[in-house]
């Protein structure tokens, strides 16, 4: 059997998407104080081959046409994990960070510049002083975050900082969350972004016995749905004994950026809004917002 990332034409589908994707979004209409705070976003991001799946980038450009244009985004992403919290380099047209393996030629060649981000580093320097210490680097945009929003927002209009994750603890996750709540009434959208089941070490071989949808995946998917919709964070947090462990995330880091966002709400135990569910590759894009 093929590797699930194989694809015959890659980027195929994006290169359909993207022109009049990037038509539709200039006409978006930018976010003002009087639309209230942004929501904050977790999302599963697909890595790169989000680009052959039509499907999925049209629900992700749909739901940010939902909102307001932000006038800008902070990500945080399973994919940079670092310790002092660190914020990647605001420059306009910051490099991007090809951060991954095994995939197709084209996927290296793929570009998103935005613009200047120093305002908003700045920014976020300043509310976190006295309980993080926040260390500035020149670290481009790793996957997690360049490749989700090229769809989202395909004309790179929206100043992009992405902040690491400094550890893998909810509740520090959810506090660093609150600190940045504030953001959200200034135009801005938090996004947390994993993927809501990693199991690739165990996806090939699940295929082969001929599940197209591994059972740890619906089971991790079933409860944490679940949990989300009652808005209980207890268990969340308890996600180490859920159905489908330890299959469905090997290691926490795809997961556990859900706790930024549900730290950034205004009542973290509030449910959420599921936005995109569904499977690809038999993982679950399961991804939400809050208010």
């Amino acid at each position: 059997m093929s590797s699930p990332f194989a694809t015959a034409a890659p980027g195929a589908a994006f290169d359909a998407f993207i022109g009049p994707a990037r038509d539709t979004a200039a006409g978006r209409r930018p976010w003002t104080p009087e639309d209230g705070p942004m929501p904050a976003l977790y999302l599963s991001h697909g890595a790169p081959p989000l680009y052959d799946d039509a499907d999925w980038m049209r629900d992700l450009f749909d739901w940010a046409h939902r909102m307001p244009q932000p006038k800008a985004v902070v990500i945080v992403s399973a994919h940079w994990e670092s310790a002092p919290l660190t914020i990647s380099s605001p420059t306009a047209g910051t490099p991007l960070v090809y951060d991954f393996g095994g995939f197709a030629a084209r996927y290296y060649t793929m570009t998103y510049a935005t613009p200047d981000a120093s305002a908003l580093a700045d920014r976020i320097a300043t509310m976190l002083a006295g309980s993080e210490d926040v260390h500035r680097s020149s670290r481009g945009l790793d996957h997690g975050a360049w490749v989700p929003l090229s769809v989202m927002y395909p004309n790179a209009d929206v100043p992009v900082l992405q902040v690491s994750m400094p550890d893998e603890d909810p509740d520090r996750l959810m506090r660093l969350g609150a600190r940045l709540r504030e953001l959200r009434s200034e135009g801005v959208l938090v996004v947390g972004s994993g993927f809501m089941t990693h199991g690739l070490p165990f996806l090939t071989r699940d295929m082969l016995r001929g599940e197209s949808v591994p059972g740890w995946t619906d089971d991790f998917d079933a409860w944490v749905s679940d949990a989300l919709a009652r808005g209980d964070v207890d268990t969340l947090r308890r996600f180490g004994k859920a159905p489908g462990m330890p299959y469905a995330h090997p290691t926490a880091e795809h997961y556990v950026p859900l706790f930024v966002t549900l730290g950034v709400a205004s009542d973290p135990a509030a449910p959420v809004t599921t936005e995109i569910d569904g499977m690809m590759w038999g993982l679950s894009r399961r991804s939400f917002s809050v208010a």
